[in-house]
């Protein structure tokens, strides 16, 4: 199993050089994508399994000490985001090749083997067990993504990806400073290690440390006030960029956040991080309802959900990290599918303002059940996954007396609604705009429907499951919050 989980993160790689080669002979590229992509999900479904069974499993690359060396660590927490992550970029590159024909789609050239570069950093973001690599990781993923932003060339692109990568490399210079920091002060990066030593530390080092990486963190993850980057970045770029960037980026920058601060017991950050996160709501939410574009609302409601996985975090509780991890996983395939709605109804009218389209339930009823079943679900409305992740955080914030943060959950939901009843009205209500017939589903057209159709039976499939999910979740914030078996498997 061991090699199952290293291959996670290779063979992305391998095949990203494979497809390279073959650049002009589009149907063997395209098979050697999607079976990578099938395998690394396949593999990331073996990897939980062994998980469940069997407890974690660590890689200890070169067989190098961990204090020395890289170690991979694939957890019951890595295990479960590494599922979802996989199969939601296996998804939006079923999409992507139907999309290829329409003016709106990528260049498959230069996407295919940059999409798998991304995916080989996730997949290392998601199981590596130092902050270095994971420094690696998200450089890998910021080069991938630039890449994915502005290969187009567009004005527009260029602009926002400049906005872009300049605040990510910021937040790269912080990172790899606050590793030198945390080497300085422990004499370690790797991540069982300093949840040993951290801890340790005198109160003004160990506060100092869980500062900078929440900054450093935090504007990976879109947390307030370091989100400005998003909402201006995202919706420039085609739909199956932004899907992948929308369902999975922020949500790696939350799961190292979750992982750092609990690993090293930062539970004195915990107002600090409520706060972050009830403000992370609101003024998310509140964009939403001030933009008239779909995609624009969309990439608000990214930042806004991101506040409720800070929330659980915020609580320092096994209920409150559970309803975190159980609603990240819910929010991967949300935002995904939302996304790639979004995706169809501008390569059908060539446009996504609210303004230009109108009436589109009554001429295609598919689609407006693709988009009615997530946006029902980020609003939190049963019996979607949505509800059942919130209920889970609410609960948690009740238990803790944490009544100020549960009263602007609760705001943030209902505003979410009323966004997501602006789009319904303006997209799929009312009469016409002027926007011509919707085509009939055929061709690759219909490809697209069929990834869209996944996309959501995947965000059901959350809310069946929830009950396992929730035990899976739950396992995993004791993991955490407890630290001890995390250390043990990696260091005994």
């Amino acid at each position: 199993m061991s090699t199952v989980v290293a291959l996670s993160v290779v063979g992305p790689l391998l095949a990203a050089a494979l497809t390279l080669a073959l650049r002009a002979r589009h149907r063997l590229r395209d098979a050697v994508v999607l079976t990578t992509l099938v395998g690394v999900t396949a593999a990331a479904v073996a990897i939980l399994i062994e998980v469940e069974r069997s407890g974690t499993i660590v890689v200890r690359v070169g067989g190098w000490d961990p204090e020395l060396g890289i170690v991979l660590v694939a957890d019951m927490f890595a295990a479960l985001v590494l599922v979802v992550a996989m199969a939601t970029i296996l998804v939006v590159e079923i999409f992507a090749i139907g999309q290829r024909r329409s003016a709106a789609g990528a260049d498959p050239d230069v996407v295919v083997p940059v999409l798998l570069v991304l995916t080989s950093g996730v997949a290392l973001a998601i199981v590596t067990g130092d902050l270095f690599t994971l420094f690696v990781a998200f450089e890998m993923i910021l080069v991938a993504s630039y890449v994915l932003l502005t290969h187009q060339g567009r004005q527009g692109q260029i602009r926002s990806g400049m906005t872009y990568v300049v605040i990510n490399l910021l937040a790269s210079t912080f990172f790899l400073l606050g590793v030198a920091f945390v080497y300085a002060a422990t004499g370690t990066v790797n991540m069982a290690l300093l949840a040993e030593r951290i801890p340790e530390l005198d109160t003004g080092t160990r506060i100092g440390i869980g500062t900078w990486f929440l900054v450093v963190f935090g504007s990976k993850a879109a947390m307030f006030p370091l989100f400005s980057w998003l909402p201006d970045s995202y919706p420039t770029a085609p739909t199956t960029i932004t899907a992948v960037f929308a369902g999975l980026l922020t949500k790696i920058g939350v799961y190292s956040l979750i992982r750092f601060q609990t690993l090293t017991d930062m539970v004195d950050l915990g107002p600090v991080v409520l706060a972050g996160a009830g403000a992370t709501m609101l003024v998310g939410v509140a964009g939403a309802l001030a933009q008239d574009d779909m995609k624009r609302i969309l990439s608000f409601h990214i930042v806004s959900q991101i506040g409720y996985m800070l929330l659980g975090l915020g609580l320092f509780s096994v209920a409150g990290v559970a309803g975190a991890i159980l609603f990240l996983v819910h929010q991967i395939p949300v935002k995904t599918v939302l996304f790639l709605v979004g995706g169809l109804v501008e390569s059908t009218h060539g446009t996504s303002s609210l303004d230009r389209i109108g009436g589109l339930a009554m001429r295609w009823p598919l689609l407006a059940a693709l988009f009615a079943v997530p946006a029902l679900s980020l609003a939190g409305l049963p019996p979607f996954s949505g509800f059942v992740a919130k209920l889970a955080l609410i609960d948690a914030a009740i238990a803790s007396k944490s009544t100020a943060i549960v009263i602007v959950a609760l705001a943030g939901s209902l505003l979410t609604l009323l966004s997501m009843t602006k789009i319904w009205l303006g997209v799929f209500w009312g009469e016409p705009a002027g926007a011509p017939a919707v085509p009939s589903v055929r061709g690759s057209l219909g490809t697209m429907v069929l990834a869209t159709t996944l996309a959501v039976a995947g965000t059901l499939a959350v809310a069946v499951f929830s009950g396992p999910l929730w035990d899976m979740s739950e396992r995993a914030a004791v993991e955490l919050l407890d630290r001890q078996p995390y250390i043990e498997a990696v260091i005994r």
